[in-house]
């Protein structure tokens, strides 16, 4: 069955389940919708359903910022209240605000 709405929201702050990062949300797609090379490097017993949201995140860990791309089964919404440094966050989002980043940009 496809899952059509999206659990998380943009300038929402998310981390993984598993691995030690955490980010922001500035993009979702309803299913998956990365090349199927990204897709088959994923381990077959850990890979997700392509058949749920998929979030573009601003994200970060203790050494790196970087974007990531990760299916909503392995998010949890993070209201630790602690703000995400990523350096690329002021080009779309402002300040942090009860606990999100509201959306901040112009459209040509």
């Amino acid at each position: 069955m496809l899952k059509t709405r999206a659990k998380y929201h943009l300038g929402q702050i998310v981390k993984h389940r598993k691995h030690p990062f955490r980010g922001v949300v500035f993009d979702v797609d309803a299913m998956f919708a990365n090349t199927e090379e990204w897709y088959d490097a994923i381990p077959e017993e850990v890979r997700p359903s392509k058949d749920q949201p998929f979030y573009h995140l601003l994200a970060e860990n203790d050494q790196n910022y970087y974007v990531a791309y990760v299916s909503e089964q392995n998010l949890i919404a993070d209201y630790s209240g602690v703000p995400v440094e990523h350096p690329d966050l002021e080009d779309l989002f402002g300040p942090l605000k009860d606990g999100a980043y509201p959306l901040d940009f112009q459209l040509n």
